[in-house]
């Protein structure tokens, strides 16, 4: 039997590759991962499996900027508060990571 999925996204998602690392304040330490689609609003991202990361948890995502960016912009990093709407674990046995959609903290 499928299960439906019901679109809940406001923003369109640009398809993002990029290295990120989260704060995940329960665990006390990061974890880097990497982003795999983004919009104004939230994020999927990748994780290793071992996060220990659950639906509800307030987590902060680091994006580095290249050193081209950082000069132009006067940081090394965007940094999001984001609140984690669902965690997919389909990946989980074949790529040895987790997917976390996010929703970023306005």
């Amino acid at each position: 039997m499928e299960s439906a999925t019901v679109e809940q996204r406001q923003q369109i998602r640009q398809d993002l590759s990029w290295p990120i690392s989260i704060w995940l304040p329960e665990a006390n330490r990061f974890f880097n991962g990497k982003s795999v689609n983004v919009s104004k609003g939230g994020a999927f991202i990748s994780v290793p499996v071992t996060t220990p990361v659950a639906e509800g948890n307030e987590i902060e995502i680091n994006f580095p900027r290249s050193q081209t960016l950082a000069k132009e912009k006067g940081q090394y990093a965007r940094i999001k508060n984001a609140r984690v709407l669902r965690v997919d674990r389909q990946q989980m046995l074949c790529g040895g990571s987790i997917g976390i959609a996010v929703q970023f903290d306005e």
